[in-house]
């Protein structure tokens, strides 16, 4: 089925059974995001508020909450677009089978966008910001944000929608020093699409405009955050995805999604920024005030009965992570054509996705009959960390398959298979005073911090504790010891006070250790502020060992030295304890997730649900 509009894709799931209506009156205010996380967490359906307090407009969340339902809105175009995408990477399949690929060139023709100069149901009415849902999503949120919005921008030295990008930045409403229907904050980097065009129009002396799309067909929200060979731009792949050409117009000089369910159109000025945030995120954390680009409103504009698609930002697993898979599929093997020697990389969700990535390369630098050790994949991990979006990764863990085949997603067996094999005097390697995401504040700053590649190639060189160690229940200053996987112990320190005070306690740890002799299974020790949470799942661990530490300044080595200005130990330590400059977690109001019980008792709308 293709869907014109959002309207008939709700349709459609709510009639094949992957849509719940709430009728009861929900708050915008923290409310609508809590049932929402709950549903998600429960596998359960995508849901159509139809009663949202203070606005006259619907809103629908969890379209995407499940790769089956994101697979099944995108059933009749899967296998044409995913033919696209494979000839995007690799053209020769097109001249070795030509009937194969004969109708991918015309799907490709008829996805082009089309201008239309009539019939546009989304500016049939002219509203306010104000008439919106202003959904709050976290008690510490800055006001109400647009997660799921198409944000549009033409280059303005080539104008034009073949010259456009389509991003996913979020939008901040209301709230801060934002004058309420007149302002609102955009939240993206200057080598983002959208910060190209604004360098360029800064540079003109004049206000970039820029139109926010919100709603419309789930392709268009899709394309909006698709990683795109060059060529394809995001507005041809909305109209590939959806099996139907992205149709706009222009009103004042604004681009208009015609299909759309809202559209704010507005204007960005040379440096004009307002504090934006903070706003859960990605992380689990919140991202904090920040400058960031000003909008100022030029219209808003709703289709009649138009619904409002929304998701929740948080610790991973969300719903956002129903859109990686989704890109995983549709990319299939792009990452191995653009940086050669790759067969896999894998950015973990459970860590947040940008902190941690495993990759396996090749290497075939080492003859046999001499020692085998990363070479290869040394090269292969510079590429990855200079690359697009992998580029904002901090830890890097990289090998390459030899006698059994490897899974990157399989990140217990994955992440054993390099400590096994990893030579701690030779295979850490270090990037210092570099950039890392803006929404990590585990580093020195504001995108500053550092990153580290773990390599490993080779015979197996230890095994790996299935048990805590004895010598951990001698040394001073350490409580509660506890395996978080094969060979990585966690361990409970005091609360992190400075880094002055951190490197005498690391110093005193690690020479403690030393001084009771090798623990070779051990070959990853993680100081945190608590074991048992720490322990208690791999998710648990990934996710805070990962996203609260800064590799230069919080990774320690017991019998670490120098040799040529290569840092080598015995044992590597992490310490993940909250840094006091973090940015403070997500935590749900416990009075919000008592009162959304209502929604789930029986005979209310969501009784139904297998929580």
């Amino acid at each position: 089925m293709v869907y014109r509009n959002l309207e008939e894709c709700i349709i459609d799931l709510e009639k094949n059974g992957h849509l719940v209506r709430i009728h009861e009156e929900v708050d915008p205010y923290l409310e609508m995001a809590a049932i929402h996380i709950k549903v998600y967490e429960s596998g359960g359906p995508a849901l159509l508020f139809e009663n949202v307090k203070g606005s006259k407009y619907r809103a629908v969340s969890n379209l995407f909450g499940t790769i089956e339902r994101s697979k099944y809105i995108f059933r009749h175009t899967w296998e044409a677009v995913q033919d696209v995408m494979s000839l995007r990477n690799d053209p020769i399949k097109a001249i070795k089978n030509p009937l194969k690929y004969i109708g991918t060139g015309l799907a490709a023709w008829k996805a082009l966008p089309i201008k239309k100069t009539g019939g546009h149901p989304v500016t049939l009415q002219e509203i306010q910001i104000s008439d919106l849902p202003l959904i709050q999503h976290w008690p510490e949120d800055g006001g109400a944000f647009i997660t799921l919005p198409q944000v549009y921008s033409e280059d303005p030295d080539k104008p034009g929608i073949m010259n456009s990008n389509l991003g996913m930045y979020r939008i901040q409403l209301n709230g801060n020093d934002y004058e309420l229907n007149k302002e609102i904050g955009l939240h993206y980097q200057i080598h983002r699409g959208i910060g190209v065009h604004q360098d360029k129009a800064n540079k003109k002396g004049g206000p970039l405009k820029v139109s926010c799309f919100i709603g419309g067909p789930p392709a268009h929200t899709l394309s909006a955050v698709m990683p795109l060979p060059e060529g394809l731009s995001e507005i041809t792949f909305a109209g590939l995805l959806s099996g139907r050409r992205f149709r706009y117009s222009y009103i004042d000089g604004y681009c208009i999604s015609n299909d759309a369910d809202f559209v704010i159109t507005g204007e960005i000025y040379p440096g004009e920024t307002k504090p934006e945030g903070p706003f859960g995120d990605h992380l689990g954390y919140y991202s904090l005030t920040h400058p960031f680009p000003l909008m100022k409103v030029h219209k808003v504009y709703a289709k009649p009965n138009a619904v409002w698609p929304f998701t929740v930002v948080g610790r991973p697993p969300q719903e956002d992570t129903s859109f990686g898979e989704l890109i995983h599929e549709l990319t299939g093997d792009a990452i191995k054509q653009e940086i050669p020697g790759v067969k896999e990389v894998h950015a973990v969700d459970a860590a947040g996705v940008h902190p941690l990535l495993f990759a396996i390369g090749s290497e075939r630098y080492t003859p046999y009959q001499q020692v085998k050790q990363p070479a290869e994949l040394l090269t292969i991990a510079n590429r990855i960390l200079g690359t697009g979006q992998l580029s904002l990764a901090k830890y890097l863990f990289i090998t390459a398959e030899e006698n059994q085949p490897l899974n990157a997603h399989h990140e217990v067996d994955f992440l054993a298979y390099i400590l096994e094999r990893m030579d701690l005097q030779r295979d850490i390697h270090f990037y210092t005073q570099t950039t890392i995401d803006t929404l990590d504040y585990s580093g020195t700053g504001l995108n500053s911090g550092s990153k580290v590649v773990f390599a490993a190639y080779g015979d197996k060189k230890r095994d790996l504790c299935l048990e805590v160690p004895n010598i951990f229940n001698e040394l001073r200053e350490v409580e509660q010891a506890r395996l978080a996987m094969p060979g990585i112990v966690v361990i409970q320190g005091a609360k992190f006070t400075t880094y002055s005070e951190a490197q005498q306690e690391l110093k005193e740890l690690c020479d403690d250790i030393q001084s009771k002799g090798p623990i070779p299974s051990c070959p990853m020790i993680i100081l945190c502020d608590d074991s048992q949470f720490m322990s208690a799942t791999i998710n648990n661990f990934l996710w805070a060992t990962f996203t609260r530490s800064n590799p230069s300044h919080d990774i320690y080595g017991v019998n670490s030295y120098y040799e040529n200005k290569h840092w080598a130990c015995d044992n590597v330590i992490i310490d993940a304890r909250i840094k006091p400059h973090q940015a403070p977690p997500l935590i749900p109001d416990p009075d919000v997730a008592k009162n959304i019980e209502r929604f789930f008792a029986e005979g209310a709308s969501l009784g139904g649900i297998k929580l």
